[in-house]
């Protein structure tokens, strides 16, 4: 797919709002994703999950420590994909 983010901005709770380059936009709720352990524990605290920002290299969201997380994973919970787009 390959499509960058450009825009991401928290919103309550563990969601962020997000817009890719083709113009898809919407929210997205990590906190089911997340297992909040590793590289990925400080964003259980708020301050620290509000500290998003869109990696221009690599087109994702990222934090200060590293974490980022793939832009086709967080497309596909904007724009489902159908079984139907693939069956013969």
């Amino acid at each position: 797919m390959l499509k960058d983010i450009v825009f991401a901005s928290p919103v309550e709770g563990y969601r962020l709002k997000i817009r890719y380059e083709d113009g898809v936009e919407g929210i997205v709720d990590l906190g089911e994703m997340l297992s909040f352990r590793g590289v990925f524990a400080p964003l259980q605290e708020p301050d620290y999950f509000a500290q998003v920002r869109v990696d221009p290299e690599l087109g994702t969201v990222s934090w200060p420590n590293g974490a980022d997380l793939d832009p086709d994973v967080l497309y596909n919970m904007l724009v489902p994909q159908s079984d139907e787009l693939f069956s013969v």
